[in-house]
């Protein structure tokens, strides 16, 4: 079975293992998991729909010089284009950037239409859905590689970060300039609490290994989003034994549950503040490991391989 992976590869200097790290993550779980399914990668290098559009000739000139099992499509965009040829039955899954837009909701109606199968990475998400086939629409979170994510010395990983041990750090979801993200309420939340000794950071530039060190190196893992699907950030600060803090969105609040040291808050920077606060008074790493092992890589990759073994 040969599998072609489809994304966005259009990042300056485009590292798959890097700016796609959740699906390069399913996809070596899978490798694991059955080493007789072979992928193969086309990554999409122009922007905007009309971008993903113009890259579906170059699609059909690879499939005519390869044999694929299926197509696994992620983001809407992506798997229209894949899509608009009908040679190989496609996989899409919706990641929530695509579904939690209201009209990038009707693109994805079309792609829910056209696609073999379905993936939808929270319930949430997919009850966001205009339209889903009970038939083909499946539940399957991007998991979490707990070999790789786990607690550490929080002394020796701010040592190895650089990071001064009088700070306390609190780690934002995503970049700043990430409007999604909603970096403006954290900011007012952090010049409430008006403490120079504590200082946000953003995710940004990080290799995984590095984020690995860094989410134990912290003292506390922040989104402040407006949406998500299933925000692997909050899974992986759980896996690491960091506490967190999180807006209401997707399917964050069934994943902390009532995880000591871990926070739901409103969009209320006085709300921010103090469950920032409160998570800054864990002393000790959380516990919640055992409370995610249904996210396990491994146990997602045998969804992912039953989904394309179902494929005809």
């Amino acid at each position: 079975m040969k599998v072609l992976i489809v994304c966005s590869g259009n990042a300056p200097n485009f590292d798959f293992q890097k700016h796609q790290a959740f699906i390069y993550d399913q996809v070596e779980a899978v490798k694991r998991a059955d080493p007789s399914i072979e992928f193969d990668y086309f990554f999409i290098t122009d922007k905007g729909l009309k971008g993903y559009l113009k890259s579906l000739k170059e699609l059909k000139k690879k499939l005519k010089t390869e044999r694929y099992h299926c197509i696994h499509a992620h983001v809407a965009a992506s798997a229209l284009m894949a899509n608009l040829q009908r040679k190989v039955p496609v996989v899409a899954t919706f990641h929530g950037s695509d579904i939690n837009d209201i009209w990038l909701r009707f693109l994805s109606l079309c792609v829910e239409l056209l696609s073999k199968k379905t993936i939808y990475v929270s319930k949430q998400l997919l009850q966001k859905a205009f339209f889903y086939f009970n038939h083909k629409a499946q539940v399957i979170p991007c998991g979490v590689d707990f070999g790789f994510f786990f607690p550490r010395s929080k002394e020796v990983s701010k040592a190895q970060m650089g990071f001064s041990p009088e700070k306390k750090y609190i780690l934002f979801s995503s970049s700043f300039d990430n409007i999604v993200k909603n970096y403006p309420l954290a900011a007012a939340a952090l010049n409430l609490i008006n403490n120079p000794n504590f200082q946000l950071l953003e995710l940004k530039g990080y290799r995984r290994e590095e984020v690995a060190v860094l989410l134990t190196a912290v003292d506390a893992a922040l989104m402040t989003s407006h949406t998500e699907g299933s925000p692997q950030f909050i899974k992986e600060a759980i896996a690491c034994g960091c506490p967190v803090v999180s807006t209401d969105v997707g399917d964050v609040k069934s994943v902390i549950g009532n995880i000591e040291g871990c926070f739901i808050t409103s969009r209320q920077p006085e709300d921010v503040a103090s469950k920032i606060r409160q998570a800054l008074n864990c002393v000790t790493p959380i516990n919640g490991r055992e409370r995610i092992q249904r996210f396990d890589n491994e146990s997602i990759a045998k969804k992912l391989i039953s989904l394309y073994q179902s494929i005809s």
